[in-house]
C-alpha cells in the first residue's frame, strides 16, 4: 500500500468513525434478511459486518429454516458470529395456511419450531404473516385465520413469546378494514401486532393513525419507507415503491410520537425490499435518517 493509499484508508475510517449510528435505547434498530436474496450471495458474516457497521443491530430471519443451508451456517455459528458483533436475531418471519382449520396443528407445530429455534438466540418476538390473498374466499376462511392465529399466539404465550400480525399486499389483511377486522376477531392476550408502515401506506392507510388505533397491542413493527406508484396493481406489491427512510411519503415523526405516547421500548425494523446502492448504502442512509429526524422525537 501506498503512501497516499494509506492516507485515503485512514481518512476513510475516521469518516466513518465521526458518523453518528442509531443510539438503540428505547428504540432498538434491526434490518431484514430477505433483502440479501436481491444481491450476489455473501457470506453471512458480510451481513453482520453492515449492521454493526451502520447501527441495525438486530436482524429478522425470512425463510426460516432454509436460511441455514442457503448461507451454510449452523444456528450455533450464527449466535457466535452475531455475538462477537454485537448483533442480534431478533425474530423469524413465519407464516402458513392459517385460513385452513384442517392444518391448524400442522401450523402451529410449525410455529413452536421457530419458536424454540428463537430461544437458542433468547428472542422471544414471532412475526405472523397473513395467507396468500388467493385464500381470501370469504368470511369464513378470514375467521378461520384469525383463530390459526389465536393459536398460534396461545402457544407463543406458553412458550414466554409473543406472536403478532404483519400486515403485507397482497395477502389476506392488507387494507385498512382488514387490519380491524383482524385485531377485533383475535385476542389481545394472545395475539399483538407488529405492523410494516410501508405496506399500511400502500393500502391505504394513514400509518400513524393505524399505529395510535392499536398502539396498546403494538410489538414491534417495520419502519419501511414508500411511494405510491401510478403503476401499481391492486392487491399487489412492487418492490420498487420502497424506499430509503425519509425518501418515500411516511409521516414517521408521526409514528414516532406514537412510540413515545405508550414509552415504546422494543425493535423497529427496517425491512429494505430494494437498495439502489447496495445495503450498506442504504442503511447508512437510513441510520442518518433516524439520527438526524427521529431521535429529536423519541430515542
Amino acid at each position: 500500500m501506498t503512501r497516499r493509499q494509506a492516507l485515503a484508508c485512514m481518512t476513510g475510517m475516521l469518516a466513518r468513525a465521526a458518523v453518528r449510528l442509531p443510539k438503540n435505547q428505547n428504540v432498538k434498530w434491526a434490518l431484514g434478511s430477505n433483502l440479501w436474496n436481491f444481491f450476489p450471495r455473501v457470506p453471512f458474516s458480510d451481513i453482520l459486518d453492515v449492521m454493526k457497521d451502520t447501527g441495525f443491530v438486530g436482524i429478522r430471519l425470512t425463510q426460516f429454516p432454509q436460511i441455514l443451508k442457503t448461507y451454510d451456517i449452523t444456528a450455533a455459528q450464527m449466535l457466535k458470529e452475531a455475538s462477537k458483533r454485537g448483533c442480534q436475531i431478533i425474530t423469524i418471519s413465519f407464516n402458513g395456511p392459517t385460513y385452513d382449520p384442517a392444518r391448524r396443528s400442522e401450523v402451529v407445530a410449525a410455529a413452536k419450531t421457530a419458536m424454540n429455534f428463537l430461544k437458542e438466540f433468547e428472542a422471544n418476538h414471532l412475526v405472523v404473516f397473513p395467507p396468500n390473498r388467493v385464500n381470501l374466499t370469504g368470511e369464513a376462511a378470514f375467521k378461520a385465520m384469525c383463530l390459526g392465529f389465536n393459536e398460534i399466539g396461545a402457544a407463543a404465550r406458553e412458550m414466554g413469546f409473543y406472536a403478532g400480525l404483519h400486515n403485507h399486499m397482497g395477502e389476506m389483511v392488507q387494507n385498512p378494514d382488514e387490519i380491524d377486522r383482524c385485531m377485533a376477531l383475535t385476542d389481545p392476550k394472545l395475539f399483538y401486532f407488529s405492523p410494516d408502515t410501508a405496506h399500511l401506506y400502500l393500502a391505504g392507510c394513514d400509518v400513524a393513525a393505524t399505529l395510535e388505533k392499536h398502539k396498546h397491542r403494538l410489538m414491534m413493527a417495520d419502519y419501511k419507507d414508500a411511494k405510491r406508484l401510478q403503476t401499481a396493481k391492486p392487491d399487489s406489491f412492487d418492490r420498487n415503491s420502497i424506499f430509503d427512510l425519509g425518501d418515500g411519503e411516511i409521516d414517521f415523526p408521526g409514528c414516532h410520537r406514537v412510540l413515545k405516547s405508550i414509552a415504546f421500548k422494543g425493535w423497529l425494523v427496517v425491512d429494505l425490499d430494494i437498495a439502489r446502492q447496495g445495503p450498506r448504502a442504504s442503511y447508512e442512509r437510513c441510520g442518518k435518517y433516524v439520527v438526524d429526524k427521529l431521535e429529536r422525537v423519541y430515542v
